[in-house]
């Protein structure tokens, strides 16, 4: 059910220490006006629906299927929400769940916690957010790291995240930390569009490097002789980022943190990196690993394996869930290279096997139950 892809050893470590530990789920919600461009992302079939992704996914995190959202589930343009995964897991085994919201362009519709972030303008500017912005957000991550990490001691932090267009911001932190990510990233595309996300990064970097010099040239590390690399989430990043990478650093102090998610993750992890480092900041590397799903891991429009190789020693983890065997079209179409992950999808079915020891089958009758229900009150 599970798969590690990178750093073996460390990565079995990692499951054998958590095996049949409650996790806690910390989803961080952000917006970025790069997921207004049209085709950048296929969360949202159309520009408005993107605005609405992360509150109908929060709002459905949250609550489940209910008759009358507030904010219905966008239709997308083949497959259905990785919430319904995510959902699934947190409910059939009452895993806990928080929710934080780090920047949206419309207040959600379920209890938050509202961290006083900002939506971040598109990355092509060169200025997606005020740098005060980023520290305010990045001095809640490390607070709520800790807070929560406390409160769990012996588990893990399951740290995910709902950003359209967070690909693409992830492509840029990655491309300004000296990471060579071109060509590796996801999308929720079957097809990814590098050269779609190439051309706003390079744009938003040269917008960016007029005011500045570039954070490090390629494969060194970051330095205090270098640039704060809080200032790469300011130029080109969103508010996600900030949040996950204070919260991941603080909890790793006293808990394992399981960041849930593929590229965007692979990002959050190269920033612990960097900001640990220049700011002189105490983690536990060891007790970090990325997971995500299998369509992530093993997407032959990208290179997971090879980014994460790239952004440091980290175990990448993959459920091998499957919706081959669905008889909803819109999971099986996940087999066909659509949505792939959010929501920390992977990082609940992997939380599914570690914690109640689910199989396959298991984890596939939940989601489509959950999915049935969704559907009938859908009509």
């Amino acid at each position: 059910m599970i798969r590690i892809y990178t750093q073996l050893q460390q990565g079995q470590q990692w499951l054998d220490r958590y095996r049949a530990q409650q996790p806690h789920f910390a989803c961080i919600l952000g917006f970025t006006d790069t997921g207004l461009i049209p085709g950048i992302s296929a969360a949202g079939a159309t520009p408005r629906d993107r605005q609405y992704t992360a509150i109908a996914d929060a709002e459905f995190l949250y609550s489940g299927p209910r008759p009358h959202p507030q904010y219905p589930l966008p239709p997308l343009q083949a497959g259905a929400s990785p919430v319904l995964i995510s959902r699934a897991v947190l409910e059939a085994q009452g895993i806990p769940l928080s929710v934080f919201n780090a920047g949206l362009p419309h207040p959600p519709g379920v209890p938050t916690v509202d961290l006083g972030g900002t939506p971040a303008r598109c990355l092509s500017t060169g200025k997606a957010l005020e740098l005060s912005t980023v520290q305010r957000l990045f001095e809640a991550g490390l607070h709520w790291g800790q807070k929560l990490a406390e409160a769990h001691p012996e588990g893990y932090l399951i740290v995910a995240e709902c950003v359209v267009g967070g690909t693409t911001t992830a492509l840029s932190v990655l491309m300004d930390l000296g990471i060579d990510a071109n060509g590796k990233v996801n999308s929720s595309h079957p097809l990814c569009n590098h050269q779609q996300k190439l051309a706003l990064v390079q744009a938003g970097l040269a917008a960016a490097h007029r005011n500045r010099t570039p954070l490090r040239p390629l494969g060194r590390e970051i330095t205090g002789s270098d640039l704060d690399p809080l200032m790469t989430i300011a130029a080109v990043g969103d508010p996600m980022q900030a949040v996950a990478a204070g919260m991941a650093i603080a909890a790793s102090r006293l808990c394992g943190v399981l960041l849930a998610g593929g590229t965007q993750m692979l990002a959050v992890y190269a920033l612990i990196r960097a900001v640990a480092s220049y700011h002189a900041l105490p983690w536990n590397g060891d007790r970090i690993v990325v997971g995500t799903t299998r369509w992530v891991a093993e997407d032959p429009t990208g290179d997971t394996v090879g980014l994460a190789q790239a952004v440091g020693p980290v175990p990448l983890l993959a459920t091998q869930l499957s919706f081959a065997d669905s008889r909803y079209p819109q999971l099986s179409a996940y087999e066909r290279g659509f949505v792939k992950e959010g929501v920390g999808a992977g990082g609940c079915a992997i939380a599914a096997h570690l914690y109640q020891n689910w199989n396959q089958s298991q984890l596939l009758q939940a989601i489509e139950a959950l999915t049935m229900r969704y559907a009938r009150l859908s009509l």
